[in-house]
């Protein structure tokens, strides 16, 4: 009889079995690799543009583009539009003799291809009937508009404010079409969350987070242009954003969550089982079934469990596993007194982090990152932190459910070396293609977000049991997601049942388990994503490690993995066994080299 928990050579076995053979490093003749990359080019610029073209932006003459001057289109007909656009992409990307390519645009292409699938695949399910989950939404984030510094810039973003009633009404006629059907956010997940809404129906414009942009402005533009578009600024806050929020708060608890779903499995939904099995490839970006990565799931909670067991008996707590989460939940010693201290701890541990990466990876961007409190109008329900290219978000929201223990794991997972580390080398890889930049595949990224918390040991960043305890609760974290988010949308888990599941295996405080839970119910898919990348580039270091031997050095294989940028996991396993194949080298230095045998 086959057993609940799989070995940890099954797991490799399973995920091994989902990368594709290693392309044959042969170069085409010069001409027809020229060729092949100009029609590749091409089409990806030629997407670029359009999807630019989407917000009002325009390619200008220099080379650089104008502001966005308004939202995009996303009624039915401007999603078939885009639809047959894609298909006419695709149709194009085949008529291009893959052999053809130079190895660096053969993974501008798989890049490119997915990004395209994923578009066919939301449009084959209509994922604009669903633009929101308990995660995340089309109406935050529209205050933040970035570095603002000519009044050309200024004025992008008025013409943008005064473009949201027209931007959510299409929206709404969207989601009433998705009620319809049945094809919405589980009821459960909603409560309480249309304060991600009011807090943008101000009194005032001056108090809303929309102006908060125009308060301070560079002092190259004049004082009187200042004057004019804080002006301007102020009319389009009280006549177009506070109206489009006043409007969408309504729907939001009249009509929308009234009428929601009250089933949580994405199998439910109609043709459910194809979406979450559609959403699993489209986030992990490899070849797994929905019972596979419940079944290494359970594998990968066993084995942290003992590691668990072992660190609790290295803080020498005498009692049960129980007692022990008991103990790290409610002894005030864990627990910030204050959001600055907990920010400070943060920061703390980000500059220690600093200190330590240049002994792992080689390649350090030159973009800084600033630590901030994740936004007033988000806390309650959004997670631990965030990271980003510009800022790196920590939660400061109900501290009593957020230990100082799991905050070196969280700051080393949204900051550095993780997401805004990553984000910011990807940004500064000028010579690559625009759209490669701005991609991100969540199994790559998560996965090395995930992987440097793992790195945190080699850097001496946990200082005592208790903090490697929060690393491997953090870690457990997402072995968990595996089994909850298969068992609520393949298996009709309850929510009660993900709930426990989570509490009893993690030092998670109650909130954010719950969170978490929500998460996971409203957004299908997405969280399998960071188990299974940090699954896949540990096992691509133990190959690495195993064939180079004493010649292993971490920094030019982790140089490798983020100088490829946001990728498929399948085309980072691919890259990856190339980069082993070539003994670690570069491949104009890698003449003579004997590939080791693939086991």
């Amino acid at each position: 009889m086959r057993t609940l928990l799989l070995t940890a050579c099954a797991v490799s076995s399973i995920l091994v079995g989902a990368a594709p053979a290693l392309a044959a490093d042969v170069s085409p003749p010069a001409a027809r690799m020229q060729e092949a990359g100009t029609r590749l080019k091409a089409l990806y610029e030629a997407e670029t543009d359009a999807g630019m073209a989407r917000y009002g932006i325009v390619k200008r003459a220099d080379g650089e583009y104008s502001p966005a001057v308004r939202h995009e289109n996303v009624d039915p007909a401007s999603q078939q539009e885009r639809l047959t656009y894609v298909r006419g992409l695709l149709r194009q990307l085949d008529a291009i003799p893959l052999d053809d390519l130079s190895a660096e645009d053969r993974i501008n292409a798989a890049v490119f291809r997915t990004n395209l699938e994923h578009a066919l695949v939301d449009g084959q399910f209509r994922q604009w009937e669903m633009p929101f989950n308990s995660d995340s939404s089309f109406w935050t984030y529209l205050d933040q508009p970035g570095a603002l510094r000519t009044a050309e810039e200024y004025r992008a973003y008025i013409s943008r404010m005064r473009d949201t009633p027209r931007y959510f009404d299409q929206h709404l006629s969207n989601m009433r079409d998705g009620l319809a059907r049945g094809f919405s956010v589980p009821r459960v997940t909603l409560e309480g969350r249309e304060a991600s809404i009011t807090n943008f129906i101000t009194d005032t414009a001056e108090a809303n987070a929309f102006y908060a942009a125009f308060r301070q402005m560079p002092a190259t533009i004049p004082a009187e242009e200042q004057t004019r578009l804080r002006a301007e600024a102020a009319a389009a806050v009280n006549e177009a954003v506070i109206p489009a929020y006043k409007v969408l708060l309504a729907f939001y608890l009249d009509e929308y969550q009234p009428r929601a779903r009250t089933g949580l499995a994405a199998r439910d939904m109609p043709d459910g089982a194809a979406y979450y099995e559609a959403q699993v490839r489209k986030y992990t970006t490899l070849e797994l079934s929905g019972e596979e990565i419940h079944q290494i799931g359970l594998s990968e909670v066993a084995r942290i469990q003992a590691e668990m067991r072992q660190t609790m008996a290295d803080a020498g707590f005498q009692g049960s596993f129980d007692e022990f989460l008991h103990f790290l939940r409610t002894d005030p010693q864990f627990y910030a007194k204050t959001p600055d201290e907990l920010m400070m701890v943060s920061a703390w541990v980000a500059k220690r982090a600093d200190g330590q990466i240049g002994k792992l990876i080689g390649a350090l961007p030159r973009r800084r990152f600033t630590i901030i409190p994740v936004p007033d109008a988000l806390a309650p329900f959004y997670t631990a932190g965030r990271g980003g290219l510009e800022s790196c978000q920590m939660n400061t929201y109900d501290l009593p459910s957020r230990p100082l223990y799991n905050i070196p794991a969280l700051t080393l997972h949204e900051c550095a070396p993780g997401h805004s580390f990553q984000m910011a080398l990807a940004e500064e890889q000028a010579d690559g293609p625009a759209f490669r930049r701005h991609t991100y595949f969540s199994g790559y990224g998560e996965g090395w977000g995930l992987y440097t918390e793992w790195l945190g040991v080699e850097m001496g960043i946990y200082r005592t049991p208790y903090e490697n305890f929060g690393r491997l609760s953090y870690e457990m974290w997402r072995a968990a997601r595996l089994v909850i988010d298969t068992g609520v949308h393949l298996k009709g888990w309850s929510r009660e049942q993900a709930i426990d599941y989570l509490a009893g295996h993690t030092a998670l405080s109650r909130h954010e388990v719950e969170t978490e839970v929500d998460r996971y119910i409203s957004w299908p898919g997405q969280a399998l994503s960071y188990k299974l990348g940090e699954l896949t580039i540990r096992r691509l270091r133990t190959e690495a490690e195993a064939a180079l031997g004493e010649n292993f050095d971490p920094r030019p294989f982790h140089d490798e993995i983020l100088a490829l940028g946001s990728v498929p996991l399948t085309t980072l396993e691919e890259h990856m066994r190339a980069y082993i194949a070539r003994g670690g080298k570069p491949p104009e230095a890698a003449q003579g080299v004997v590939a080791p045998p693939q086991s």
